[in-house]
């Protein structure tokens, strides 16, 4: 499908202070290290959570910017592997995309969940692994106020929920009522199921994608985030905690090996200080 027939997203105005947290579902289920086989200069690689993350990693809308200003005006290619994140930074990379003057290509190579599935429906022609992912939900805010921007929250949220679900009943030929309940069902899709309910063109052909799909392979602070984030603690106090962390643990950021013996014991007692932390948040 063209994505000159779908529309522009604008952002509404919303209520100060609100955050946003990866669905931990996704989380659970985004592997880092699922790659694409090969690329070229006229490629974007979406391969973490959108937004800028605890570790100033993660995929912005600066970042896309500059690589699409770089590319020019020649058909691009996105590969995507992320579990989402920032709703907002979402909302306007896919806008970006959505206006490259060329084809746009995305590849699904692992998941597109919440707002990567947003960014995927920019394309002109979208593949997805037959062993990919595709996530829709509706918004997930985290917001602080009284009763009155609590529910200035819901309104915008509402808002915004109507606005991707005619997204992804433009894309699909599914109606908006149906795509309502599927993202209120938090709904996750195989490959066929995607390319089945049309949020997909078809499947990518199995060697443009590699991948160690093993939990134990992840790299340490992404399966402690999923930990963490599954046993509620919020997010900026996950990001302060796993910088804490990465400072005595540095490989634990990039390396799943074992770390030295003080690494191992300054990192634990870190670690038995979050266990504490968690238990007063309950």
């Amino acid at each position: 499908m063209s994505k000159r027939q779908l529309p522009e997203l604008t952002r509404p105005d919303a209520p100060d202070g609100l955050d946003f947290s990866v669905h931990p579902q996704a989380r659970a289920a985004f592997d880092p290290s699922v790659t694409a086989a090969s690329r070229d200069d006229a490629t974007i690689s979406i391969l973490s959570e959108i937004g800028e993350n605890w570790d100033g990693t993660g995929v912005t809308p600066n970042r896309i910017r500059a690589a699409l200003r770089s590319i020019g005006d020649r058909p691009v290619t996105v590969q995507i592997n992320s579990p989402g994140g920032n709703f907002f930074d979402g909302l306007a990379i896919y806008n970006m995309l959505r206006a490259h003057p060329e084809t746009v290509t995305v590849h699904v190579i692992g998941i597109a969940a919440s707002a990567a599935s947003i960014i995927a429906m920019s394309a002109d022609d979208l593949r997805i692994a037959k062993a990919g992912l595709m996530m829709i939900h509706n918004t997930q805010w985290i917001a602080m106020g009284d009763r009155h921007t609590m529910a200035e929250t819901f309104e915008t949220m509402k808002v915004f929920d109507d606005l991707l679900a005619q997204l992804y009943a433009d894309r699909t030929g599914i109606s908006a009522s149906e795509i309502g309940a599927m993202m209120d069902a938090e709904t996750f899709m195989s490959g066929e199921d995607s390319v089945k309910n049309g949020f997909a063109d078809q499947l990518l052909p199995g060697d443009n994608v590699t991948a160690a799909r093993n939990m134990q392979d992840r790299p340490v602070a992404y399966r402690l985030e999923a930990a963490l984030a599954k046993a509620g603690m919020p997010r900026a106090e996950r990001r302060s905690l796993l910088k804490e962390i990465t400072e005595v643990m540095p490989s634990a950021a990039s390396d799943p090996a074992m770390p030295s013996a003080g690494e191992l014991d300054e990192g634990l007692a870190r670690l038995r200080a979050a266990s504490m932390r968690l238990r007063l948040c309950k």
